[in-house]
């Protein structure tokens, strides 16, 4: 679903992406290299999570959590 690039990022939807690949997980760091074969970092944050597109490391934005 969110393998392909875009320009735009619906931020409620990658919200929704990663809360369902975290609840398929056991841990954060699991839940992080899955997050890293999508295509995207995760960095845990006060407030949430920030995202970022690999490889640019373009910050796509700070999502609640």
């Amino acid at each position: 679903m969110f393998a392909e690039t875009s320009t735009q990022t619906d931020l409620g939807a990658l919200r929704h992406f990663l809360v369902a690949e975290r609840q398929k997980t056991l841990s954060d760091t699991e839940w992080k290299f899955r997050m890293r074969g999508y295509g995207y970092h995760v960095k845990r944050v006060s407030g949430g999570v920030m995202v970022a597109r690999i490889p640019q490391n373009e910050i796509l934005g700070c999502v609640k959590m």
